[in-house]
């Protein structure tokens, strides 16, 4: 399973593409048929969690000629498969900093606010079991 946060600009489209979006802690390895959870990142006005989704299409980027050290990038397309019931976002998940601990909320902080960049991840079995009851 994998998350995104991302710029969405519209919260309650059943549809989201994102294009050339950077991945992180195994996001690299999303493909079609995917289940991704999405987070409205409010480093652009979003509220954290918004929707699940399954992802219906997902292509590498190219690489740029010339440039040594690149993230991989991703274009996805998900649709909507549910609706966040739960308020999460940075606010919720900032108090889960001991980085040891394997719970659910520290890995969201870590991957998603530890560097405040947009980004595609990959989450543990835990966490995504966690994050499903966010709906």
């Amino acid at each position: 399973m994998f998350a995104i946060k991302a710029e969405i600009a519209d919260p309650a489209a059943e549809r989201f593409e994102f294009i050339a979006q950077k991945t992180m802690y195994g996001g690299k390895r999303i493909a079609v048929g995917d289940v991704i959870y999405l987070f409205a990142s409010e480093n652009e006005g979003g509220a954290g969690l918004i929707a699940r989704g399954v992802v219906t299409t997902a292509h590498a980027t190219a690489r740029r000629a010339g440039v040594q050290r690149q993230t991989p990038r991703v274009n996805i397309t998900v649709q909507r498969t549910a609706t966040a019931t739960r308020h999460l976002g940075r606010v919720e998940l900032k108090p889960f900093a001991d980085w040891g601990d394997s719970r659910p909320e520290t890995e969201l902080n870590f991957k998603f606010y530890r560097q405040a960049t947009n980004k595609i991840v990959g989450l543990s079995p835990q966490t995504a079991a966690w994050l499903a009851g966010c709906f």
